[in-house]
């Protein structure tokens, strides 16, 4: 694989699911990659390589994305150790579930501190490094409900929206820089990530308990009878591979035609949609 934007990686998320293929699948090709997990605890910040014949690895290092310190420290360990970050993917993220009446001030910062500004924590401690570089490629892992909104699942949506528009103006902003920043937005996919959904406190007790659990039952179900994160590897090497990257890329046939109607279809039409199949 022609290595246009160079050869290390920072993948913030990388224990499971979408990150831990990603990073799999970089490392097959030759790249060095560096996942980050907040379940690492090594002295050292370096976990032992795993080899592949193509000369790439994965190694684990310690972040928490909801820490400036810890974003901070795991950027600049990386900057010592190999002088550079080329490319930097940002996965980290969770599902809360909730009604928003029941849904606390706390509980929904939670989600954002995660979803968007562990994002931003990340592109604001990598992007001087690639902009000294002269180069460098961020990617967003955004979701096909950063464009339209899951009800109970609002905050979740909110973040992404949030992740989709401050990436369109990072975008920008760092062009001038050699830095291409794209976002992929996946759909319902089979991984860890259902099983890590945190719902709402008060919704154990809520007046929309009905409704919610049909909603989160047919959440569940889609994602567990989604593909694997295959679509969304190649999505990212589509990306890497690109010497310039569109803004998005919407990951499989359903979403892309869900994506394409919500810009066509009438707003009053979107919601009735949404709402008979979550709500």
């Amino acid at each position: 694989m022609n290595k246009l934007y160079g050869d290390v990686v920072l993948i913030a998320g990388a224990s499971s699911g979408m990150g831990k293929a990603i990073a799999e699948a970089l490392s097959q090709e030759g790249y060095k990659v560096y996942g980050t997990s907040r379940k690492v605890k090594t002295e050292s910040n370096d976990e032992v390589a795993v080899c592949t014949d193509t000369g790439g690895f994965i190694k684990m290092i310690q972040l928490d994305v909801c820490s400036d310190e810890s974003a901070k420290a795991a950027v600049d360990f990386l900057k010592e150790k190999e002088g550079r970050i080329d490319i930097l993917v940002n996965c980290a993220g969770f599902a809360l579930a909730g009604a928003v009446e029941d849904t606390t001030h706390e509980e929904a910062f939670r989600e954002f501190n995660t979803n968007f500004f562990g994002a931003h924590r990340m592109c604001r401690y990598t992007a001087p490094i690639m902009r000294e570089n002269g180069k460098g490629l961020i990617i967003n892992i955004s979701s096909t409900a950063g464009l339209i909104s899951v009800p109970f699942q609002s905050f979740y949506s909110a973040s992404k929206y949030a992740l989709e528009a401050m990436t369109e103006g990072l975008r920008m902003e760092l062009k001038p820089y050699g830095i291409k920043v794209s976002m992929i937005e996946p759909g319902d996919t089979k991984t860890g990530f259902t099983n890590s959904r945190v719902c709402a406190e008060a919704s154990r007790d809520s007046v929309y308990k009905a409704t919610f659990d049909k909603s989160i039952a047919r959440m569940v179900k889609d994602e567990q009878s989604g593909p694997p994160p295959v679509g969304i590897v190649q999505a990212v090497k589509r990306i890497i591979n690109s010497s310039n990257p569109p803004v998005r890329q919407v990951v499989g046939p359903v979403n892309k035609v869900l994506a394409f109607l919500k810009w066509i279809l009438p707003d009053r039409l979107v919601e009735y949609i949404v709402s008979k199949l979550y709500a």
